[in-house]
């Protein structure tokens, strides 16, 4: 079975030794930035431009663009759009193959398709990149009025600043209400958002390994990967687009990567898979060598810097610090009671980014979910990744969510 190293599929395998193909698959310099820029090929990226945003924050955007992909028909009556939301470091490319554009094959091809859990034969489906991303919507990396990239001077953007932006592709495409809005992760938080300052625009709800609030401590591990990326030299402030290949933040970047891939698998995964074993035939006890978990750490960090940029992982994973769901609405319980979506709510008895009893809450405070006042909870080895690589117990608890 795939697996999924935070969302995107080339990097998803379950946690395994690296090969010397895999190390030459990283020979060369990295780009400044990883980000995908105009000119470059749009593959199955659609686009939506809109005016003037002001977020939450007081900044303000002259004018904003989505990029989003399809599936599907959308109905006469416009009653069967569903919305998919990714996770921090994912795209919308969530089915198809990698190629010109698409560094990556899709990443959610098990659940999404004809005859699929989320079926595209009966379900229009829209996946956009988010507000602040950097696979085609405008972020960090995008060209500002003045001829140069936003980098440093983009706006602090909140989870409702980027719920609002999808509101405005909604309206775009003529969608009044969503027959179900899905996310996982960080795009759970949005879905979360959807359900409870949208609630007549959604009518089922999906929130996976996603927490009602940022804790102190998500925050406190999402800080160290942050400063780990400013205090790359390269990083220059966040004006490094004009540095050459192998001169951007990429030692930082990957740093952070790594860090952050420790919060994503759980221990037993990565016990199981590389035990005390060496990447080669050199020790790794004073004598040079290194361990295999070490090796699977840099490759995937390294790699990472080739798909993403710097400053959209600042951006985002301070969006993800803003969330809470109870914030100017007389806390979270108050803020739950508004959904009126039939809701499921999943998370995964091993994750330690976002652990279960934050789902639990969410279950507890939303009126109408699949299974009262518990989330549903997925045994599983493979962390909070887990509700991306159990596809089929996600599409049995999905498909009872379509069937409500």
């Amino acid at each position: 079975m795939d697996a999924m190293d935070w969302q995107i599929s080339e990097d998803t395998v379950p946690s395994a030794p690296i090969t010397e193909a895999d190390a030459r698959s990283l020979l060369g310099r990295p780009p400044a930035t990883g980000a995908w820029r105009d000119g470059d090929p749009a593959g199955e990226r659609r686009f939506a431009t809109f005016g003037a945003f002001a977020t939450e924050n007081g900044g303000s955007l002259p004018g904003f663009r989505l990029a989003y992909e399809s599936w599907g028909e959308l109905s006469p009556a416009r009653d069967n759009a569903v919305l998919i939301l990714h996770a921090l470091t994912g795209d919308s490319h969530i089915r198809g193959a990698a190629g010109p554009g698409h560094p990556t094959a899709g990443w959610w091809s098990d659940l999404v398709g004809p005859g699929a859990a989320i079926d595209t034969d009966r379900w229009f489906v829209v996946a956009p990149n988010m507000l602040g991303g950097c696979q085609g919507s405008t972020g960090p990396a995008s060209i500002a009025p003045d001829g140069y990239e936003w980098a440093s001077r983009f706006p602090y953007l909140t989870i409702r600043d980027q719920v609002r932006a999808q509101a405005q592709l909604a309206d775009a495409l003529g969608i009044d209400r969503w027959a179900a809005v899905i996310g996982g992760s960080m795009g759970g938080m949005h879905a979360l958002e959807w359900a409870v300052g949208h609630p007549d625009r959604v009518e089922r709800a999906a929130i996976l390994s996603a927490p009602p609030i940022t804790t102190a401590d998500q925050i406190a591990l999402n800080s160290v990967q942050l400063d780990t990326i400013r205090m790359d030299p390269r990083f220059a402030g966040g004006e490094y687009y004009d540095s050459g290949d192998g001169d951007g933040p990429h030692r930082g970047l990957a740093l952070a990567r790594r860090m952050a891939l420790l919060n994503y698998r759980s221990p037993t995964e990565l016990n199981q898979r590389f035990h005390r074993s060496w990447q080669s035939g050199v020790s790794p006890l004073g004598r040079g060598g290194r361990f295999a978990v070490e090796s699977y750490l840099d490759f995937h960090g390294n790699k990472f810097t080739r798909r993403f940029d710097a400053n959209s992982y600042l951006t985002l994973v301070e969006a993800m610090n803003s969330h809470d769901v109870g914030r100017d609405r007389d806390g979270v319980e108050d803020a739950l009671r508004r959904v009126t979506a039939t809701t499921l709510v999943l998370g995964i008895d091993s994750d330690r980014l976002f652990p279960i009893d934050g789902q639990h809450r969410i279950a507890r405070g939303i009126p109408n979910t699949l299974d009262g006042d518990e989330a549903v909870v997925l045994a599983s080895d493979f962390g909070h990744d887990g509700f991306l690589i159990e596809t089929a117990a996600v599409a049995t608890h999905l498909r009872r969510l379509f069937a409500a």
